[in-house]
């Protein structure tokens, strides 16, 4: 670039409107061409959400990287559920309805969760419609695109409607927009939305900015290195197979340019494995030597790094790369996501998802007389798997013994409610005793067993 370009490019950044917004996922023009501007996170998200929840939705089904990194991140979010514990008859009530829960009748409540992870993580937000059957509540999934994001207007009383999202003139939100047209439909088509109220829909996102109405997707931060990484090895791919391609020139050194009529010794010039050939007088070869670029592995786990960074994984949940991991390092990696999960889990999936469900669950048990209040709910998510099971084991019984935690908080650190676990050991105890069997237990030690036995052993 030279000097004029340099100071044209200051010219158009002091001079340029400081209301361009620009999120790099959705923006058309070339990277680098200078930093943009970021206003109301709102109005940022809602010119954005619908290219960068494209592009995402492309990238988390055709790259690798981004497949494996989204994968992961479900898996550690939800795993095989996250499950309530606390009064032991709501709990198994809310079991028994959890195994009916899709209203579309292909998994249950565990496996929505990790649809609804998946929508959080590509997409950015997560809709499911409380809808009430014959046969009682189920729970309806609801893509992004259908609520309507080309609706905002201002209404009378002081109510207005955002992206498809209608609130109150108190800033509460009334309800939602959905268009009527089916997810599975071929092509689109357009009808008028149907307002559904807030109380039978639940929005799931994570916000990145207070006054945010619509989610973005998690992808936003890496979608243009990841397009960006995909070039390169596509690049790099091509000049691997041109290597490949082992060819040969012959130079005619007295430049007497010697015809190749098929008569000529020169036709017979060819390589074959053990061959040993004269050149004619005046000639010689040279191959062709493909330059690959330098450094490449570190390049690409350099970039691998990046898009690990942007989606907030260790990056060896992006590209599975475990080489020169020892427990200490991969412990160190895991701590900071695990922290990151759980505020996921308990600032987003239980407010927005988990506990309004129980709550309408319990409802209907009240309603119904089976139950006279909703009861308080704590909610499970399954155990982290551990690197070294049994360090994190030791650690555990030290802090037991020490008095710095409780048997209850370390069963649910597990995924496990504690008072289940009794009785489950309880009744292992009591079939262990009647069969003549003792798994589990420590055998006593020499100093412990009767004297007979210490006899026996002695002789």
């Amino acid at each position: 670039m030279g000097t004029l370009d340099r100071i044209r490019g200051m010219i158009h950044r002091a001079t340029a409107p400081t209301h361009v917004r620009r999120f790099d996922a959705a923006a058309g023009g070339r990277r680098g061409s200078g930093l943009g501007w970021f206003g109301r996170t709102s109005t940022e998200v809602s010119a954005a959400a619908t290219t960068v929840r494209s592009r995402a939705r492309y990238l988390a089904t055709n790259n690798p990287l981004i497949v494996a990194a989204v994968d992961n991140w479900v898996g550690s979010l939800v795993g095989t559920g996250i499950v309530p514990t606390g009064d032991e008859a709501a709990v198994a009530r809310f079991t028994e309805w959890a195994a009916a829960a899709d209203a579309d009748g292909r998994t249950d409540l565990f496996g929505l969760q990790a649809e609804i992870a998946r929508a959080l993580v590509v997409d950015g937000e997560a809709f499911v419609h409380l809808v009430e059957t014959d046969t009682g509540l189920k729970l309806r999934l609801i893509p992004a695109e259908m609520v309507d994001e080309s609706r905002t207007a201002n209404l009378d009383g002081g109510a207005y409607v955002v992206n498809g999202v209608r609130f109150n003139a108190d800033g509460t939100r009334a309800g939602y927009w959905v268009l009527p047209a089916k997810p599975t439909d071929q092509f689109a088509t357009y009808a008028a939305p149907v307002f559904v109220p807030a109380s039978d829909m639940l929005h799931v996102f994570k916000p990145i900015g207070v006054g945010q109405v619509r989610g973005i997707s998690w992808l936003a931060p890496i979608v243009v290195p990841a397009n960006e990484l995909d070039g390169i090895l596509d690049a790099l791919a091509v000049g691997v197979r041109i290597a490949a391609l082992h060819a040969g020139f012959l130079v005619d050194l007295g430049g007497n340019g010697a015809p190749f009529d098929g008569e000529s010794d020169l036709s017979n010039v060819s390589l074959e494995p053990g061959t040993v050939r004269r050149l004619p007088q005046g000639f010689d070869i040279k191959f062709s030597t493909p330059q690959q670029a330098q450094q490449t592995a570190d390049f690409v786990k350099a970039q691998i790094r990046l898009l690990a960074a942007g989606l907030g994984l260790p990056s060896h949940m992006v590209d599975g790369d475990l080489a020169g991991a020892n427990y200490s390092s991969l412990r160190a990696g895991l701590l900071p996501f695990r922290t990151r999960v759980e505020q996921i889990q308990y600032g987003i999936l239980v407010p927005q998802l988990l506990t309004p469900v129980w709550r309408r669950v319990q409802g209907h048990a009240v309603l119904s007389g089976e139950a006279d209040a909703v009861p308080p709910v704590e909610w499970l998510p399954p155990a982290f798997l551990q690197v070294d099971p049994q360090k994190a084991v030791e650690a555990d019984v030290a802090e037991l013994a020490a008095g710095l935690t409780s048997r209850r908080k370390l069963a649910a650190a597990r995924g496990w409610n504690v008072a289940d676990l009794d009785r489950e050991i309880a009744a292992d105890r009591e079939r262990e005793a009647a069969l003549g069997l003792s798994f589990g237990q420590t055998a006593p030690a020499a100093s412990e067993q009767p004297a007979t036995a210490q006899k026996d052993v002695e002789q």
